[in-house]
């Protein structure tokens, strides 16, 4: 597996993996998802098979605070299904926390719904903390549970 930043000619092939990954509502819309790879204050990372051919891709962005610090959020982790458990959800995760403490970010957050217990466990293991839920976030009855990490200067 090799891991890049993302490039303008990766797009069909990361909304591709979006639509093997996520069903409607869940899944982002087209437009969207192409607005979060040029975002100018985040990352996009790709994995790639052996073949050059994405098969996962996660989003973080970053912004400032009132307080003057910065605070990262993770949008997505997507692996293909035949790709997961091989490590590369990991290693998105690690390339997308330390894009954001590149950028100045102490500290890194996201949304996982409550139901997706592959995704929890990856967040669990690379110790993310509960900060919060919230109800319905992902549609009536499907929660998220709120995860946040603290990143220091030479965090893993």
């Amino acid at each position: 597996m090799r891991y890049r930043l993302y490039e303008s000619r990766d797009f069909e092939a990361l909304y591709a993996i979006e639509t093997v990954c996520f069903e409607p509502p869940l899944r982002f819309e087209r437009a969207y998802l192409l607005q979060l790879t040029r975002v100018r204050n985040g990352a996009t990372w790709v994995a790639e098979d052996d073949e050059g051919s994405p098969v996962g891709f996660a989003v973080v962005e970053w912004k400032s605070t009132r307080s003057g610090g910065v605070t990262a959020y993770i949008a997505t982790i997507e692996v293909l299904p035949e790709q997961r458990r091989r490590g590369a959800g990991g290693e998105l995760l690690r390339r997308v926390e330390d894009s954001a403490r590149e950028a100045g970010a102490s500290l890194i957050w996201l949304h996982v719904d409550i139901r997706n217990d592959a995704a929890q466990r990856l967040y669990d293991k690379h110790e993310y903390a509960e900060a919060g839920a919230v109800e319905d976030f992902y549609g009536p009855g499907s929660g998220a549970r709120v995860l946040m990490k603290k990143l220091g200067e030479h965090a893993e």
